[in-house]
């Protein structure tokens, strides 16, 4: 059986789909135990309901049901959830009002099967031009609504603090202040420009080690109060070495979606752990990479873990921020939604043939528990586009 795909040149091609998975989806589907040598979150998309009568400008429309079954599958699999990221469409479909429903839904979630979970907090509930009072404040309201629920906080990059702030001392002002106040050790998360353009210049500076510096001086004054740092800035050596130099107990999270086998793995001086995105359609096959790493085999690790960089840089290639899109994709494509409607209608911002080399490197890996199932929506897709069976 042979399937049509576009390819970027806009010729199509013969693919001939997998017809059972891989070995690894067969042994990491009845789940596992939590990894236990590295931290390992991933971030969760949100499953939209596809028969709300929405528009792009519109409050999320979500399907909780189907949502929450995805964060289970997660949590089936040993991994942590971080909830209401950008992975979620925070600022791109997904508005405070829907995020914080979301957290306090898959908070109660996660007490309910004992899964781990940390949530975003950030400012989105502010629009137009703020003074450093509002972001703060809009800070406060976020952190203590996840704090609320038990959940662990993810301190966010804030569009609205970097619209604000004039120079390295805000941002030094503001992170102490909500350091001083959280009740427990929080993540704080440096996303780059190339995920939110309006990021740009982050921690004072446009200037990456001048902006490095700042980030640094907000860990080294309140260690007690930061579990650890989650770096998203696609850039293994910047990583390496800021990993290096915070202080002892504070972990570093890997954000990096084109490198990170090698900073899971690590070398003698250290590792990272691991929040990413990519994780959400990788959830089985990354869980049981990890447990291979938890017995010191890294070469088994890396085994697994070496051939999805592929995929993953396809589906983070810029604009970087329209990753979502395939990341839903491919949880529909998988069986773990009914549709591909996204919040937003952010389903629109990928062409065909990306979805199809999505389709293709997917299959290619066996990350789809039925690939027969995953053809005929493939399939289905074409047949929307005009192209024929």
């Amino acid at each position: 059986m042979t399937i049509r795909l576009p390819g970027a040149d806009g010729r199509l091609r013969a693919y001939t789909p997998r017809t059972e998975p891989a070995d690894f989806s067969v042994t990491a589907g009845a789940g596992g135990a939590p990894p236990a040598s590295r931290t390992v979150f991933s971030a969760a998309h949100v499953v939209a309901d596809p028969y709300a009568d929405t528009g792009p400008d519109s409050p999320a429309a979500v399907d909780w049901d189907a949502t929450l079954a995805f964060r289970r599958h997660l949590w089936s699999h040993g991994l942590g959830v971080a909830e209401a990221m950008d992975t979620a469409q925070r600022g791109m479909g997904l508005d405070w009002s829907g995020a914080a429903e979301l957290i306090r839904r898959s908070a109660a979630e996660a007490r309910a099967v004992g899964g781990r979970i940390a949530c975003g907090a950030g400012t989105d509930q502010l629009f137009g031009p703020a003074d450093l009072a509002a972001v703060r404040a809009a800070y406060e309201e976020q952190l203590a609504l996840v704090e609320s629920t038990g959940a662990g906080a993810i301190l966010m990059a804030s569009r609205a603090l970097s619209a604000a702030a004039t120079s390295a001392d805000d941002y030094l002002t503001v992170y102490g202040h909500l350091l001083r106040q959280a009740s427990e050790p929080v993540i704080l998360h440096w996303l780059g420009p190339m995920f939110d353009p309006a990021l740009e210049g982050y921690w004072g500076s446009a200037d990456l080690d001048t902006a490095t510096e700042t980030f640094l001086e907000v860990v080294a004054a309140h260690p007690d109060k930061v579990d650890g740092i989650k770096v998203s800035l696609l850039d293994a050596r910047r990583e390496v070495e800021l990993r290096r130099r915070l202080p002892q107990g504070v972990r570093c999270y890997t954000g990096d979606d084109f490198h990170y086998p090698e900073l899971i793995a690590g070398d003698e001086r250290g590792f990272s752990h691991a929040l990413l995105g990519i994780f959400d359609p990788l959830g089985p096959l990354a869980a049981e990479a990890v447990r291979v790493l938890d017995t010191g085999d890294t070469e088994g690790f890396r085994k697994l873990l070496d051939p999805t960089v592929g995929l993953s840089r396809h589906l983070f290639e810029a604009p970087t921020r329209f990753y979502k899109t395939g990341v839903v994709f491919l949880a529909w494509l998988a069986g773990h939604q009914s549709h591909f409607t996204m919040v937003g209608g952010l389903q629109s911002a990928r062409s065909l043939p990306h979805l199809a080399r999505v389709y293709e490197l997917a299959d290619g890996l066996g990350l789809f528990p039925d690939p027969v199932l995953a053809e005929r929506r493939m399939q289905s897709l074409l047949d929307v586009y005009g192209v024929s069976a």
